[in-house]
């Protein structure tokens, strides 16, 4: 799974001068007959990947990206919302919007970009470690994705797919496409790699820093089966945090569950 880059490998033992003998390592010889043998590291081990309950393989066709929970086979239980995270990891916002949505004891589903993976890699793992889905939101987020060549797009998904895997350890089961531009290249070649396309159906524009009310009121229009979209890279994300910790327990309240893909 290409997972074997975010090993942690363990250094070589080195050479101990033998005790007692008044001489250098190295002008005491090995006996023949007992060769030293060094045991095989053992690395440490990544992150294991939490089973997404919906897959591709469940699905009988991907014509079209995902916008609702309802069009998934299966369906996840009748009052399940999913909120999804765009354009981290960030140093600054990130940390913030993990520790949110640990005191509400709820998960989520963040569509990540390569680079960012790359310079962050442990604010990555943290992602993946406190249980939260990791996704593939392309190597470099051009929006103009949609009509880029096929190369070029296969490039974005590929290295933010690889990306993801050797840092996490986590095989991506899931690809958003920036700005929400989807193109009949992009579909193929994310179903060509595994993943399902993913859209969302309630979007309060919370990158434009519209306001603490307007994300609010926005966000609390959701019902079961929606996917909302929110971010934590890209800028000021302090709006964002605000309207999540008010709507969060509202709608907890109000009996919907919150799910990562």
């Amino acid at each position: 799974m290409g997972a074997a880059a975010g090993l942690t490998a363990l250094g070589a033992d080195s050479a101990r001068p033998p005790h007692g003998t008044g001489k250098p390592a190295w002008a005491v010889p090995t006996p023949r007959a007992r060769p030293v043998i060094h045991p095989t590291p053992t690395p440490t081990p990544t992150p294991t990947p939490r089973p997404a309950p919906w897959t591709p393989a469940k699905l009988t066709a991907v014509e079209k990206p995902v916008r609702e929970l309802t069009q998934l086979n299966p369906p996840p239980p009748p009052q399940s919302i999913a909120l999804t995270i765009d354009d981290g990891p960030s140093p600054l916002w990130t940390p913030r919007v993990l520790d949110l949505l640990a005191e509400h004891g709820i998960h989520a589903t963040f569509f990540v970009i390569g680079e960012q993976v790359k310079e962050f890699p442990k604010l990555t793992r943290r992602i993946a470690d406190a249980g939260h889905q990791i996704c593939n939101h392309t190597q470099t987020h051009p929006i103009s994705i949609g009509s880029m060549a096929r190369k070029r797009v296969r490039k974005e998904i590929v290295e933010a797919h690889d990306r993801i895997a050797d840092v996490t350890g986590v095989v991506p089961q899931f690809f958003r496409s920036p700005g929400g531009a989807w193109s009949k290249t992009i579909l193929e070649l994310v179903a060509e790699h595994g993943m399902l396309p993913i859209d969302w159906a309630v979007d309060p524009r919370d990158w434009a820093r519209p306001g603490v009310g307007h994300i609010r009121r926005t966000l609390m229009k959701g019902k079961a089966g929606n996917i909302m979209l929110c971010h934590d890279g890209g800028g000021d994300r302090s709006q964002t945090l605000k309207a999540l910790d008010t709507v969060i327990p509202k709608m907890k309240k109000r009996g919907l569950t919150f799910v990562a893909l």
